[in-house]
C-alpha cells in the first residue's frame, strides 16, 4: 500500500487553533441547547465538550459534511427519553430520509434514533420561546439557511446573500460567516469576499468559520484581519 505522506503546514502544525474538524455551532440560553448542523464530526465533538443535553438540531443544508453524524443523536434521546426537535427545510428532510431511512420508518427497530420534524423557510420561528429567524443565502446554486438569534447571526456554506435579506443581519453584536481560503471558490465566500460582507453588515464582532486548510495557519492570518474581525477555531466558546 502507497504511504502518502502530507505536507499541509496546517496539518503539521503543534497549535490546537490549526486541528480544524468540520463546522457546527451550539448555541446556549439558559434554557435550551441547539445545534446548527451534525457533520462527520458531531459525536466527537459533543463528547469532547461534555454536551449532556440536546434540545433541537437546525439544519443549514443537506451537503454530508453537515448532516453525516445525526445517528448520533440517539444518545441524547437515551438521557431525555424523548425525541430531538430537528428543524429544516423540505429538500433537507427528503435527503435526510434517504439517508437515515431507519429513523423515519413506519416501524423503527428499538434503539433508532427519534427526532420531531419541522419544516421551516425564511419565516421566523421559535423552540421554547427562543425566536429564531433563517436567513436565506445561496450557496452556489444551493439554496441554504443561515440563522439569526437575537444579537447573533450564523452563515455557512454560501457565498450570496441578497440585499433583501442583507437586512435581516443589521445590528448584530456577532456575526459569524464562513470564509473557506484566500484563492477564489465556487459555493464559498472566501476571506476578501467574506470581510467585505462583514464590512457591509457591520457587525460589532465577527468571526470566520468554515475554514479549510488552504487558509494557512491561524496565527498568520490572524495578523492580516482588521480588528473586529476574527478566525474561529475548535472549541472556542463566546458569550453576548
Amino acid at each position: 500500500m502507497p504511504v502518502i505522506a502530507c505536507e499541509c503546514k496546517t496539518c503539521l502544525s503543534p497549535y490546537t487553533e490549526d486541528k480544524r474538524l468540520r463546522s457546527s455551532i451550539l448555541v446556549e440560553t439558559d434554557e435550551l441547547c441547539i445545534i446548527i448542523d451534525t457533520g462527520p464530526d458531531f459525536r466527537e465533538q459533543m463528547l469532547r465538550e461534555k454536551v449532556k443535553k440536546l434540545d433541537a438540531v437546525l439544519f443549514t443544508h443537506e451537503h454530508r459534511d453537515h448532516i453525516a453524524g445525526l445517528d448520533d443523536i440517539r444518545a441524547y434521546n437515551f438521557i431525555a427519553k424523548r425525541p430531538v426537535e430537528v428543524y429544516g427545510e423540505d429538500r433537507v428532510f427528503r435527503v435526510l430520509q434517504h439517508e437515515f431511512p431507519y429513523i423515519f420508518s413506519d416501524k423503527k427497530y428499538p434503539g433508532v434514533p427519534e427526532v420531531n420534524f419541522h419544516l421551516i423557510n425564511e419565516e421566523s420561528f421559535t423552540i421554547g420561546g427562543l425566536n429564531i429567524q433563517p436567513v436565506r443565502a445561496m450557496h452556489y446554486m444551493l439554496p441554504v439557511l443561515g440563522f439569526r438569534i437575537g444579537d447573533f447571526a450564523y452563515i455557512t456554506d454560501a457565498n450570496q446573500i441578497s440585499e433583501t435579506e442583507k437586512e435581516k443581519l443589521k445590528d448584530l453584536k456577532l456575526f459569524v460567516v464562513c470564509a473557506l481560503r484566500k484563492k477564489r471558490h465556487i459555493s464559498h465566500y472566501t476571506l476578501n469576499e467574506a470581510i467585505g460582507l462583514i464590512t457591509e453588515i457591520r457587525p460589532q464582532n465577527a468571526y470566520l468559520t468554515h475554514i479549510s486548510h488552504q487558509m494557512g495557519l491561524h496565527n498568520e492570518i490572524q495578523k492580516e484581519l482588521p480588528e473586529n474581525v476574527f478566525l474561529a477555531y475548535d472549541r472556542l466558546k463566546l458569550e453576548i
